[in-house]
């Protein structure tokens, strides 16, 4: 088994103990991403849906560190502090994805790391 670990300044450093992503014989496993802004590691000014494309940002610079990118991905998770802003996530994301789009979950949950409304992660295959 080779494992590699994926790492970029363009995507806000892990902030415990986990790596951005691990390629595993050309499946990626991007770890969960916040709002955070790289630069700042603070989250990113504005509403939901600022804060839903910074996400989308974030895994797009894991996913590219990886040598892959977006359409790589085969399994999104989404997790929301507020389920309603779930057709914000459908709009935005047809921003970032085309079809074939990956499976994907949405999870309800009562709080994510610094308070932010919206965390993904995903699994992504490249070849290797």
């Amino acid at each position: 088994m080779s494992k590699e670990i994926v790492n970029t300044d363009l995507a806000p450093q892990a902030i415990g103990t986990y790596s951005q992503a691990i390629n595993v014989n050309g499946t990626v496993y991007l770890s969960g991403q916040i709002p955070l802004v790289p630069e700042t590691m603070q989250l990113v000014e504005g509403d939901i849906d600022a804060h839903i494309a910074q996400v989308f940002d974030n895994l797009k610079a894991v996913a590219e560190a990886a040598g892959g990118n977006l359409s790589d991905i085969v399994k999104l998770n989404v997790f929301l502090t507020d389920l309603s802003n779930f057709p914000i996530v459908n709009e935005i994301m047809g921003r970032y994805f085309q079809a074939p789009y990956p499976a994907r979950a949405a999870i309800g949950v009562a709080a994510l790391p610094k308070a932010a409304q919206v965390e993904m992660d995903a699994v992504m295959v490249i070849n290797p």
